[in-house]
């Protein structure tokens, strides 16, 4: 994969996924930082003009540099149900496809530390380029789970014991409403469609985000955010007692 920006570029070279980085030359402080790491991991680094880093990039905002790199270990929905230190707390996307909504959705499961993602392989957003620099480099850092049908992987997470629960801007249930201390799938829909039927139909519960202003709703990412950190609020507050 082709990834460009210094944040995901820098977090391949820690993970060891880089396999070459290019650098736009003169440097400027930070990419001569970050070409030094490389080169301390061993990572192969040669130097480019703006116009081969302009096409590399695809005329993204590269920051100065790419690097090619080896694609994440596929996760499956077992592995994600499983959870980690604490209950699962999984984001699944439903025909969400703009690689800077998915990126931004990666950072903020990331930065929640959330369990992981799952999203359907047709039509799916490359976890390269402008996702990756969306993500500021949580996609090397965030387990994905690629299904083929997003209804049917609902069910298995169900069959998981992993309670699912759909974003929908027209429930009457509000999102700080739930229980999301228990293991729990989120479930977001494309900006403007939403969810489709069939998935809607699936989620043991719907949820809104009341808003107060003139704007119908949040930007997907956005609202992604509200209920992943509203999960931590509450698993933090069962912690630390009342």
């Amino acid at each position: 994969m082709i990834i460009y920006g210094i944040n995901p570029v820098i977090e391949a070279i820690r993970t060891g996924r880089a396999t070459e980085v290019m650098a736009v030359t003169p440097h400027g402080d930070r990419v001569r930082e970050l070409v030094s790491e490389a080169r301390a991991q061993g990572v192969p680094v040669r130097a480019v003009d703006h116009e081969t880093a302009r096409r590399l990039a695809h005329g993204g905002v590269h920051q100065g540099v790419i690097a090619r790199t080896q694609a994440a270990p596929e996760a499956t929905l077992e592995q994600l149900a499983a959870g980690g230190d604490g209950p699962p707390l999984i984001v699944v996307l439903d025909g969400v496809e703009d690689p800077n909504n998915v990126g931004a959705i990666l950072r903020s499961i990331h930065a929640a530390g959330a369990t992981g993602l799952v999203r359907q392989t047709r039509r799916a957003a490359p976890l390269d380029g402008g996702a990756a620099k969306a993500s500021a480099g949580a996609v090397h850092h965030v387990p994905v789970a690629d299904v083929v049908n997003v209804a049917r992987a609902i069910e298995e997470l169900k069959t998981l014991g992993v309670w699912t629960v759909g974003l929908d801007a027209s429930a009457s249930l509000h999102y700080d409403d739930l229980d999301l201390t228990l293991p729990t799938a989120l479930v977001v829909g494309a900006e403007g469609s939403g969810m489709r039927r069939l998935v809607r139909e699936r989620c043991d519960r719907l949820a809104s985000i009341p808003m107060r202003g003139q704007v119908g709703s949040l930007n997907v990412s956005a609202a992604a955010a509200v209920l992943l950190f509203e999960a931590v609020r509450q698993r933090n507050r069962g912690r630390q007692g009342p």
